[in-house]
């Protein structure tokens, strides 16, 4: 793991550490389903949260709070994928929030993030500037 990598998942280590010892697993599950399903994905912190990145693009939050932990952002494109698989999880508008007390959903974790790299790819294909017009060039 190169200097720079390292750097950005010992915040999360860090994050995670935080936690009470009791969330901790259920934290560090989370995190491993996310990394497995996004194969060279990056980790930081933002917003004090950490995020996922692909190719330099967010691709989806997670939160520790004391009663549950949380993924973000559960757009309707992804709920949509998800399907019914996700509603006994869904919290507000764009949230699906998980209990301590259950196990880590891994698969549905799993699937949620491929789902978000993949819309990233695809925002990010519709955003890529055109070539600039070449009229009145000589």
């Amino acid at each position: 793991m190169n200097a720079g990598r390292q750097g950005a998942a010992s915040v999360v280590d860090a994050y995670i550490a935080a936690r009470p010892d009791a969330h901790r697993s259920h934290l560090e599950k989370l995190r491993a389903a996310i990394n497995a399903a996004l194969p060279g994905a990056t980790e930081g912190l933002s917003y004090g949260i950490p995020v996922f990145k692909v190719d330099g693009k967010m691709v989806m939050y997670f939160a520790a709070f004391a009663a549950h932990y949380s993924v973000y952002p559960a757009t309707a494109d992804t709920l949509k994928g998800l399907g019914e698989a996700a509603a006994p999880y869904r919290s507000g508008k764009a949230t699906l929030r998980f209990s301590y007390e259950k196990p880590v959903p891994v698969r549905l974790i799993a699937k949620f993030a491929r789902l978000r790299a993949a819309q990233a790819r695809a925002t990010a294909k519709k955003a890529t500037p055109k070539r600039p017009c070449q009229i009145g060039r000589a």
